[in-house]
């Protein structure tokens, strides 16, 4: 298993994946980042290398301790999260300094398929009315209108209702 840390929250990937911390990567922190102010970056890359080729574009967003306070613009953040990250990854293939980097970002560009997550942690339930600050079908639905040329079913995931090939702790 390859292993990442991501916001309290550990992501465990099947062996043989390119997997990484997108925005802690040095390309986007020490030149992409820097080519103006309010460039964004996506939490992690996962690209799976068997005949899928599936690459999975995460967000992650741990809410547990401290509620967001504006829950209906978080469709957007993730969205220009996600347009930012995509718009590094081709000059990342061609130019990324670091094998790693430039690993990852030649994989993402040779996926056959692009998948974006929303991985979303809430408090536990407040009330039976209102059981989470932030619904996630209605993201999920928001986010599907807004990146539906990217990814036509993009998925709000929780630990409990993840699914997906990788495991969340």
């Amino acid at each position: 298993m390859q292993r990442l840390e991501i916001d309290g929250l550990t992501f465990d990937f099947p062996d043989g994946w390119r997997v990484g911390r997108y925005d802690n990567w040095r390309f986007y922190r020490n030149h992409f980042g820097k080519m103006w102010h309010g460039i964004k970056a996506l939490d992690a890359l996962a690209v799976e290398t068997e005949s899928s080729r599936t690459a999975w574009l995460i967000e992650v967003k741990d809410y547990r301790s401290h509620d967001r306070t504006k829950p209906s613009a978080l469709s957007e953040e993730v969205a220009r999260k996600l347009f930012d990250t995509l718009s590094a990854i081709l000059p990342a293939k061609l130019n990324a300094a670091e094998p790693d980097e430039k690993r990852l970002a030649q994989a993402v560009c040779g996926a056959r398929r692009l998948r974006v997550i929303l991985h979303l942690e809430q408090p536990t339930k407040r009330s039976r009315l209102r059981p989470h600050a932030i619904n996630p079908a209605d993201v999920q639905q928001q986010l599907r209108r807004l990146i539906k040329p990217i990814d036509a079913h993009p998925r709000v995931v929780s630990r409990q209702t993840a699914g997906l090939p990788w495991q969340v702790f």
